[in-house]
């Protein structure tokens, strides 16, 4: 009876009586068209129309027999007549697709106001903790901790902790390669607790044999709105009452004499020593200034005056290089101990004929997003017609597309059939040997960069921006060719493709750079020294 009605009803109106689906083609067209398929996955039972710029004066005509009841939409930061006729004929029917192919049904709320300006989806729901109305989501923030034991302790040596914010195991980013190295160098000396961050209850992949203990506590879910604190997010993200009465606890148990502080964010819970992987409102202050917005400034200060208060008040603070001790200032106690490369795993191959380019980068920390799309989006195009052989290969590290939609505005990078993307690589010796150059495109960058390093020490030639090999004490184009613009960048790669020679006579020099001032072996005695001047001087 009831579906007779509304046949009779719409009848009378001159309408189909079941809702059509129009999809309109408002933004990019390859991603309209991936959510034309997906919309019609979604309901596949109904009629569907695409509505596109040479199509709609027609298609407006036919519609008029049919009722919109769904209309998706692409937003996009161009204005659209496509758009603006979706939501003048179906206003309370839209389904709003953004660039990284999330959706909202759009309503008169926060939340799609919020959405429809940009913000990605898992935050359009994020309120600050003094909201005065009801939160839909809240911080999690998980309570005990795991600990493993591992080496024999001796009473020979003295005991320290160590707090890092990830188990530095796999090495799939710089950081983890710098911790694991230096760990396993100060465990000559010392017994070792490392406390880590995790992101689940899994059991690390692998066991630190050099650690005497291992002590796991699970990252907090953090949310709450970036914009919304004085302290930077990054700093929240990481604030455990569990880890806090874990590093109490154990201080009592095991009994370590000092504490060394991996990473800024962490410096809340005052170590003996903190870390300083880079001068991380440096690298805000160079997104800042090449952004311009409120948001890049309110990053920048929140970082300053964090780092700041925290260099100060850590009895020792440890540079990557003289440049980052520097621009810390004369208050704070900082010494130098370099990043470096294992000699003994990473050696010199001989290359191979070809025009194959590597660039390692995990996206799991923004800055090496942004040099993939520097270079992707305004070098390559400068490259790839000319070198029609050449090749890119580009390790991304874990999980690559989750952190790319988090710091890009699509849901993957644009699709190339010369451009290699891999996640996670076990080993990445065999991409230094296959290949004939190595790039460095990173925009904005601090501290020094591990990835430049094995290049190094595998002899292959670098092409790097400045900012990508700062504070490694390399000349240019005699250790290293600096490239800045798309431009001059695209010369570099094009002049020691085309000249073996040269390429070659830069990659030794390189090398034995490297041999010189960046082996594991002794950095690990400066990590030792610092260690002994925290324990009292005294030999363990």
């Amino acid at each position: 009876m009831k579906q007779r009605l509304k046949r009779w009803v719409f009848g009378l109106l001159g309408k189909d009586p079941e809702a059509a689906v129009v999809t309109f083609f408002s933004g990019d067209r390859e991603l309209c068209r991936r959510v034309a398929d997906e919309v019609r996955a979604l309901v596949p039972d109904r009629r569907h129309f695409v509505a596109t710029e040479s199509n709609w004066p027609e298609l407006r005509r036919e519609l008029r027999h049919y009722r919109i009841g769904l209309a998706p939409v692409m937003l996009a930061r161009q204005p659209s007549a496509l758009r603006r006729a979706a939501y003048r004929l179906a206003p309370r029917k839209i389904l709003a697709y953004n660039s990284r192919l999330e959706r909202h049904h759009l309503r008169p709320t926060l939340a799609s106001f919020l959405f429809w300006r940009g913000v990605p989806l898992d935050r359009i729901y994020l309120r600050p903790w003094w909201w005065p109305w009801p939160k839909r989501e809240r911080t999690v923030t998980p309570t005990g901790d795991r600990v493993l034991e591992g080496r024999p302790c001796s009473p020979e040596r003295r005991r320290i902790a160590v707090l890092s914010p990830y188990f530095p195991y796999p090495l799939a980013h710089g950081g983890a390669v710098r911790i694991f190295n230096l760990l396993r160098e100060a465990a000559r000396e010392f017994d070792i607790e490392l406390f880590a961050f995790t992101d689940d209850d899994a059991e690390p992949p692998a066991a630190l044999e050099f650690c005497a203990r291992v002590v796991l506590v699970t990252k907090p879910r953090y949310r709450e709105p970036r914009w919304s604190t004085l302290l930077p997010p990054e700093v929240h993200e990481f604030h455990s009452p569990a880890m806090h009465r874990a590093i109490a606890r154990e201080r009592a148990a095991f009994g370590f004499e000092a504490l060394q502080v991996e990473y800024t964010q962490l410096a809340g819970y005052l170590g003996d020593a903190l870390v300083e992987h880079d001068v991380t409102f440096d690298l805000f202050a160079q997104v800042a200034r090449r952004e311009r917005t409120v948001a890049a400034w309110w990053d920048w200060f929140r970082w300053r005056r964090f780092e700041t208060r925290a260099v100060r008040a850590a009895r020792r603070v440890v540079t990557m290089s003289p440049k980052d001790a520097e621009m810390l200032g004369p208050k704070a106690a900082a010494v130098v101990i370099e990043n470096g490369v294992d000699l003994t795993r990473f050696q010199p191959a001989p290359e191979t004929p070809g025009q194959r380019l590597l660039f390692i980068g995990s996206f799991r920390h923004f800055p090496n997003v942004a040099a993939y799309r520097f270079f992707t989006e305004r070098v390559w195009p400068l490259l790839r017609d000319k070198f029609p052989q050449m090749e890119l290969t580009v390790v991304c590290g874990p999980d690559h597309l989750t952190y790319w939609r988090a710091f890009a505005e699509t849901p993957e990078p644009a699709a190339d059939p010369r451009i290699r993307l891999l996640g996670f690589v076990a080993d990445v010796r065999p991409l230094y040997r296959e290949a004939n150059l190595v790039i460095v495109p990173t925009t904005v960058s601090a501290g020094t960069n591990v990835k430049v390093l094995e290049a190094m020490a595998m002899q292959r030639a670098v092409v790097s921006t400045t900012s990508g090999c700062a504070g490694l004490g390399l000349l240019d184009r005699h250790s290293v060719w600096v490239a800045d613009q798309p431009a001059s960048f695209a010369a570099a790669i094009a002049t020691l493709i085309a000249d073996p020679g040269r390429r070659a006579r830069i990659a030794d020099a390189a090398f034995w750079h490297a041999k010189r001032n960046f082996d594991w072996e002794a950095i690990g005695e400066k990590q030792r020294s610092l260690l002994r001047e925290l324990l009292g001087g005294r030999e363990g």
